[in-house]
């Protein structure tokens, strides 16, 4: 049997490494991007928001499809996150 037993606790890590980053966030519906401006527990907060309706191959330099959403700022939920990084 194994048995954790330390936790190291590692600032910059995860979302709240990529502050200020233009980011990529798949999530159980939609596919989000825009610059990550804040972060916390229970949502993000992304300038300059778009849907990505169809990627394309990801080599791709764009989107094939993304869309600009009609706000400034939007917040996703961070419990409908399924992954994260940075765009391209």
């Amino acid at each position: 049997m194994k048995k954790v037993v330390t936790v190291t606790e590692v600032d910059g890590e995860g979302l709240d490494g990529l502050l200020g980053e233009t980011v990529l966030l798949f999530c159980a519906n939609y596919i989000y991007t825009g610059k990550l401006i804040r972060v916390n527990a229970t949502c993000v907060c992304l300038e300059e928001p778009a849907i990505v309706y169809e990627t394309g191959e990801f080599s791709a330099k764009a989107f094939k499809d993304v869309q600009r959403l009609a706000a400034k700022v939007f917040y996703v939920q961070t419990g409908a996150i399924e992954s994260f990084g940075a765009a391209r």
